[in-house]
């Protein structure tokens, strides 16, 4: 492993449950804009977003030359349905989809909310939307759409479907059970899409509502004490050249290391090479065993939160951990801001790195992750 850019100076951390800063953030106190491309919209970057047809057939299965792909796009209806499959995908290599089942900032005839059922992989090989009245808003019917978009497009249900509303998670547990799949946490791909609907679907729909506020926003729970196998003895605010922490994300599986990466390409996320992404590294004498209780969790992001002076570790849906905490001085707000703004300036990329000491060259778990606003809807 590269090393992890840090100040050299240790501070021993009594107990493992007040682990202090054991390091500066120096270069990054007045951090400036990175390299880092994230798009805002993502239908401008990635492929799978463009010319799709509010149909069942894939793009690949018609022939529409230039001028009229062009027409089509400017006259897309915002009422419209999608259902769509790139018959150029495997169906069986789709096995997870991720799912948003909500109302939307939109009014029907009767003046009462629209909710939406929106399902896509994480590549968007596979998109589907489909409007519902809020009164028939339960598990049967979403079992139902489920079974539906598999019958329609000619896939297969999948293994797992991802969702991230806390308040839908007996709904969608309940449909997702019934039919054998497995529902698990946090969806980027989807989140990234809603952004884009919002923008060129919801506010152009003739019954938008401006001003509205999310039916059902997401849950920021008060943290609780982390579990005490998920302990560690030092930590550090690091930070990586975008080249290094991709070596760390292939070691993943050549040295069969714990941890989670990202496809940053099926993001549409690009970063420059010498990008330096922040991240937080955590050392402890039994970091193997750490790093494997850690794995056995659905790690979403790390949080600075400067008015608690400790870090918040985001897991699941809907659970949050103090994952450290610090003494809160002039410096080490300064550094805990640094380290955010310094995530901020990365568009939310950073990670977490386990390792049995923290001058070690190796990581015995690494996660890439990504910390996202939450979608405007």
């Amino acid at each position: 492993m590269a090393g992890l850019s840090l100040n050299p100076t240790k501070i021993t951390t009594p107990t493992p449950h007040s682990c202090k800063p054991i390091c500066r953030f120096n270069s990054l106190i007045n951090p400036t804009k990175t390299q880092l491309k994230f798009p805002t919209n993502p239908s401008k970057t990635h492929p799978k977003l463009l010319h799709i047809p509010h149909s069942s057939v894939s793009e690949s299965s018609v022939s529409v030359p230039k001028e009229e792909e062009v027409a089509d796009e400017e006259e897309d209806d915002p009422t419209a349905e999608m259902s769509y499959f790139d018959r150029e995908t495997d169906p069986e290599s789709i096995s997870e989809w991720e799912l948003d089942f909500c109302s939307r900032p939109i009014l029907d005839i009767r003046g009462k909310k629209i909710w939406e059922l929106v399902v896509c992989d994480s590549s968007l090989s596979l998109q589907y939307t489909k409007y519902f009245p809020n009164n028939v808003i339960n598990s049967v019917t979403l079992k139902n759409a489920i079974e539906s978009i598999s019958d329609e497009l000619d896939v297969p249900l999948p293994e797992k479907i991802r969702f991230f509303r806390s308040q839908m998670q007996t709904i969608v547990t309940k449909a997702c059970t019934e039919l054998g799949i497995k529902p698990i946490p946090m969806c980027l791909s989807l989140i990234l899409w809603l952004e884009e609907r919002y923008e060129t679907v919801y506010t152009q729909h003739p019954g938008f509502q401006q001003g509205f506020k999310p039916l059902l926003t997401l849950d920021n729970p008060f943290p609780m004490q982390l579990p005490e196998n998920l302990f560690g003895e030092k930590w550090a605010f690091v930070q990586l050249p975008f080249s290094a922490v991709q070596e760390e994300v292939s070691s993943l599986e050549t040295r069969l290391v714990f941890g989670a990466s990202l496809d940053l390409d099926l993001l549409g996320i690009e970063v420059d090479a010498n990008t330096l992404i922040p991240g937080l590294a955590v050392a402890s004498s039994r970091a193997k065993p750490l790093a494997a209780w850690m794995n056995g969790l659905e790690v979403c992001s790390i949080e600075a939160d400067t008015a608690r002076a400790c870090l918040i570790l985001s897991v699941g849906i809907s659970t949050r951990y103090i994952y450290a905490t610090y003494k809160k001085t002039p410096v080490t707000t300064s550094e805990a801001e640094a380290w955010e703004a310094a995530k901020k300036a990365c568009g939310g990329l950073h990670f977490l790195a386990i390792q049995d000491d923290l001058n070690s060259d190796d990581c015995l778990g690494f996660w890439l992750l990504l910390d996202l606003p939450p979608p405007p809807v």
